[in-house]
């Protein structure tokens, strides 16, 4: 992992350090002025190797739980790839043998925001409008916005031990990342309703045949699966694969909609009473008491 102190400041507000031969390793800043990155964040590392840039959740001490820099960070990078013409290929992933377990809840709660306009709504219209191929590896948990940020990648490949949740009705909260309407598109409403209205823990094996994930790997190999995917990938005509992409996502207008409708939802549920509850209920390792 790299340091702050480890950086280097280069050009363009990108910093960079070097990892092994021929890869880098880059936090970026934003270099547009609607993308201002208030503070490095140490816990999002970038890294470049040749025309694919991997974008890693580093908070292994708490499985990689997304706080508000982070999502700042991870939305500055997917948008400075997306407008870097020397990208071909992103791809996501977790630090520590975790991908996330979803929004750091104390982050959340010390500062509940008023409305949709927030980094992590920010940070799911920038993966949900991406051009660019997206490959996710995912191994230990994926929870929340953990698994609901798959939905908008192109190839997602997991541990056989990853755990998948959509714990949010559990937290008091609705859905997010416009899953309420691309989760029964792919699985029918029955499905999906189980998966939202429940909140369960899942297995890889349900993710896959839900088509949450294309392809579950060897223990331990879901990083290399990914990168081969995305070498793959790189290699592709990069005109013909954006516009294959574009194609697939053809009703990506839908989805930012129902991002925004979910968020309306989502942000007073996080100053109501069922959330405080939940919070407190989850503190205290208890089953919440509504009224």
């Amino acid at each position: 992992m790299v340091s702050c102190s480890d950086v280097r400041r280069g050009a363009s507000g990108v910093s960079t350090t070097q990892d092994a031969p021929g890869r880098a390793i880059t936090h970026w800043r934003a270099t547009r002025p609607d993308m201002i990155v208030p503070a490095m964040s140490e816990h999002v590392q970038i890294e470049r190797t040749g025309a694919i840039v991997t974008i890693r959740m580093a908070r292994p001490d708490k499985k990689n739980a997304i706080t508000t820099d982070m999502y700042r960070g991870m939305t500055v990078a997917f948008s400075d790839a997306t407008h870097d013409p020397g990208v071909r290929a992103i791809m996501l992933a977790g630090a520590g043998g975790s991908f996330t377990s979803g929004n750091d809840l104390r982050d959340f709660a010390s500062a509940p925001p008023l409305d949709d306009d927030i980094p992590a709504f920010q940070f799911l219209r920038e993966i949900a409008q991406c051009p660019k191929p997206i490959v996710a590896a995912v191994s230990g948990v994926a929870v929340g916005i953990g698994t609901t940020m798959l939905l908008h990648c192109d190839l997602v490949v997991a541990d056989p031990a990853t755990r998948f949740s959509l714990p949010f009705i559990n937290l008091g909260l609705v859905p997010e990342g416009a899953s309420s309407l691309i989760l029964p598109r792919m699985i029918g409403h029955v499905k999906a309703s189980e998966l939202l209205m429940l909140g369960d823990m899942f297995d890889a094996v349900t993710a896959e045949r839900c088509g949450i994930i294309n392809r579950i790997s060897a223990a331990g190999e879901a990083d290399g699966v990914a990168m081969g995917w995305a070498e793959a990938l790189a290699a592709k005509a990069p005109n013909a694969l954006r516009a294959t992409k574009a194609l697939l996502k053809s009703e990506t207008t839908g989805v930012l909609t129902r991002i925004r409708e979910e968020g309306q939802r989502f942000a007073p549920q996080l100053h109501s009473e069922e959330f405080r509850e939940a919070l407190m209920a989850y503190t205290e390792k208890r089953a919440p008491r509504y009224t």
